[in-house]
Parts: C-alpha cells; structure tokens; sequence
C-alpha cells in the first residue's frame, strides 16, 4: 500500500462527496424524520424483549418509546451509510479502470473509499446517537451505544461496497441495499420481533445482528457487549474481504 497514492484517493473521494451537497444535507433529514415519526408513533407503556447474542435469559423492560427510537437509530445508520458505500464504489468505474492501468492498485482504490466512508460513518454515528439523550432518554452507556451505531454503519457500509462491486448498475444497486437494511435493521432486527421469534438462527446470521446486540445492550443494561463487537467487526471484515476481491476481478487489466 503507498501512502501518497492512497492520500490522494483519499482527497479525491472526499471531495466528491462534499460536492454532493443534497446527500448531506440527507444525512441530516433523514435520521431527524425517522426519530420524528418513532417519536410520533409510540407510546411510553412498558415492553419486554431477550437479546440473544448477550445472554438468552435476559429479559429487558423499558419504556417502548426508548426501545423504538434505539432500533431506528441504528437502522438510521446502517441505510444511509450502504447507500453511500454504494455510491462511492459504483460511480465512475471506467475511471477506476483507467488509474489501474496508470498505476493505482485496486486495494489502494478500495481503501480510500473505506477511509472516506469510515469519516462518514463516525459522524452520521455520533450525530443519531447524540440525539437520544438530547431529545428522548439518558442513555445508560452513551459510548458503547456510539460504538454499537459505529458498528451497524462497519457492516452495512461493507455490505454497500459488496453490492456496489457485484452489480454495475445504479438500479439493482439501490433495490439490493433497500431490500437487505429493510428486513435486517428495519425490522427483524427489531428485539420485540426477535423475542417470539421462530428459526432464530436467520436473524443471528444477518448483517445487523451483532450492531442491533451492541447498540440494546449498551443503551439498556449493564451486560458485556464485546462479543457483539468483535462479531460486528469480524462480519464487515468478512464483506469487506469479498469485496475487495471482486472489485480487483472487475478492475483486472486486459
């Protein structure tokens, strides 16, 4: 990896993010619509719920307010930063193709889009997880809680760099990270879903399973979480890792 190549993508991919000015003003609107509309939506009656990647005869009672807005705030996360991973790796490809042939490595390419989306990633992370003890509840472990949305963004954000390299057009793109963030983070994800949930065993296996874990436990209990953590880290690793290898694929010289 040479830092001069990798600095400049760096700069590059920055700058064209920050030229989109609408897609951050998104990042904003939309967590803000989401809290908005849980906030609307909810009541304050108590629910219980298990998580199972902490501890199965953990049962959990909190106000269904608190549960709700936790759960949209992660799901907040985990959409707006695959779309943006999505973006960063399908946009431009033939000019990809061309710094490969003047020189650029393909891992070099990938990791500055990782470098950029992980800048992003922390600030949508901080800015929805800040707005919970602000607007609706004291957070019991506000800084497990930022790692929790840090995570669900890690996963997702790999996720949207998968899907970018697998599928070349914007279209397909868009419906396959709509599809996975809305069944996984947008609802079976949800711990009130999961406590009479059948076949569990396809929840734990997707994407923001181990983010969703983190961010309960932290918010709700005084339970260890690093084991979600690290299973967080080693899923995105994983997405990562696949790809990486298919964009080097696409971008091989002929």
């Amino acid at each position: 990896m040479r830092m001069s190549y990798l600095w400049t993508g760096v700069v590059m991919t920055a700058r064209e993010v920050l030229r989109g000015r609408l897609v951050l003003l998104l990042l904003v609107l939309i967590p803000t619509v989401f809290y908005a509309v849980a906030g609307l939506t909810t009541t304050v009656d108590p629910i219980a719920f298990q998580l199972g990647s902490i501890d199965e005869d953990l049962v959990v009672q909190v106000p269904q307010r608190q549960e709700a807005v936790v759960f949209i705030g992660l799901a907040a996360t985990g959409l707006l930063t695959s779309f943006i991973a999505l973006k960063l790796i399908q946009r431009d490809a033939d000019v990809n193709q061309r710094l490969v042939l003047c020189g650029y490595r393909a891992r070099e390419l990938v990791a500055s889009k990782l470098a950029v989306l992980l800048v992003v990633t922390l600030a949508v992370a901080l800015y929805v997880a800040a707005a919970l003890p602000l607007v609706f509840f004291d957070v019991q472990r506000f800084g497990l809680l930022l790692l929790g949305f840090v995570m669900g963004g890690w996963v997702y954000g790999c996720y949207g760099l998968l899907v970018g390299t697998i599928l070349r057009k914007e279209l397909e793109g868009i419906l396959f990270v709509a599809l996975m963030t809305n069944i996984d983070s947008g609802w079976l994800q949800n711990p009130v879903w999961y406590a009479d949930a059948q076949n569990r065993f396809v929840i734990k296996s997707l994407p923001a399973h181990f983010p969703s874990q983190v961010s309960m436990g932290a918010a709700f209990t005084d339970e260890a979480v690093w084991l979600p953590v690290l299973g967080s880290f080693l899923y995105g690793l994983v997405l990562l890792a696949l790809a990486l290898a298919v964009f080097a694929w696409r971008m091989r010289r002929r």
